[in-house]
């Protein structure tokens, strides 16, 4: 179709071609070859009569009207996918959408699973792409190479609507057999230990996870051990060792409950982290993206009130603080 004179197929190159800045790699990105690319940015530069992109050594460098034309036209497809999403009415048992959502593997795990298996059964047309925090998720955000993300409610953009998802505690973790920890911890025994943290994204050692950040602002300094870059891994850095971990209580249950590890309650107050939601703004009347927001809404709940009355005794201290706070 052209507009103008303009093929607007020429619009999704142009923005594979300034957001890759190289032909290959924006051939990849929206499924056609190198030589179908370089054949369309010659197409382009003849429109635009300027180069669009430069070669400058091995890298493609936008010209200042490239540069000019990413915003508006990233914004213009971002509508008209928004626009094409867009029904009177969404099904979830006859969809076949694909959904984009970023969250940290703590997320994926303790409800993200749970969701793809309630999805299986009533939205089996329904296909999801889990994306780890990069090195921007609010760039992801505003790109629209996501349709979700899912981070602490301080962390999201301000610029989108975004709503709360459920609220979760640290606690410590501890090996089950532990030489010098009993079923509680003290402040001093916290900071002499040994700890493992989890640093994750693209850029480890120059993040901090929330509790990091909080222990920084009241002067605390722990004897840090190890550093990984999943939530996950670090009950495996803990059993059989005097290590300690400092982590969300969701996943500490999860692993406690098949792994000889005992759930302790952190000897300073520690806020809670306020799991949310954001989304673009172009996608605030996507009914389908609305129906897997408040499936993950529903799903966190139901879930929160299993683990409470299937809790044991021993481990009911940790969930009652959980609710009570």
């Amino acid at each position: 179709m052209r507009l103008n004179r303009f093929d607007l197929n020429l619009l999704v190159a142009l923005d594979a071609l300034l957001t890759e800045q190289n032909t290959t790699r924006a051939g990849k990105r929206i499924n056609l070859s190198q030589p179908a690319m370089s054949c369309a940015l010659a197409r382009l530069r003849s429109y635009f009569n300027d180069p669009i992109l430069t070669q400058v050594g091995r890298n493609l460098v936008p010209t200042p009207l490239g540069t000019s034309l990413a915003q508006p036209v990233r914004e213009l497809l971002m509508r008209t996918e928004a626009t094409l999403d867009s029904r009177p009415n969404f099904d979830p048992g006859t969809t076949r959408r694909k959904f984009r959502i970023m969250m940290s593997d703590y997320v994926s795990t303790v409800l993200m699973a749970e969701i793809t298996r309630r999805t299986e059964r009533v939205a089996p047309g329904m296909t999801f792409e889990i994306l780890p925090h990069g090195i921007s998720p609010e760039t992801a955000l505003e790109n629209g190479d996501i349709d979700l993300l899912l981070m602490p409610d301080e962390f999201l953009p301000r610029e989108h609507p975004s709503e709360p998802l459920f609220e979760e505690y640290y606690v410590c973790l501890a090996c089950a057999h532990h030489p010098t920890i009993g079923q509680s911890i003290t402040q001093a025994q916290y900071l002499e230990l040994r700890h493992v943290v989890a640093r994750p994204g693209a850029h480890p050692q120059r993040r901090r996870a929330v509790d990091e950040l909080y222990l920084e602002r009241l002067g605390h300094e722990r004897r840090i051990d190890v550093v990984v870059g999943e939530f996950n891994v670090l009950p495996q850095y803990v059993v059989g060792t005097t290590r300690i971990a400092t982590m969300h209580y969701r996943l500490a249950r999860l692993y406690a409950s098949y792994m000889p590890l005992k759930i302790l309650t952190l000897p300073f107050k520690c806020p809670p982290i306020r799991e949310a939601t954001a989304w673009h703004s172009h996608r605030d009347q996507d009914l389908g993206l609305a129906w897997v927001r408040q499936l993950l809404k529903v799903t966190a709940e139901e879930l929160d009130l299993t683990a409470a009355a299937a809790a044991t005794p021993e481990a009911r201290t940790p969930a009652a603080a959980l609710r009570s706070r």
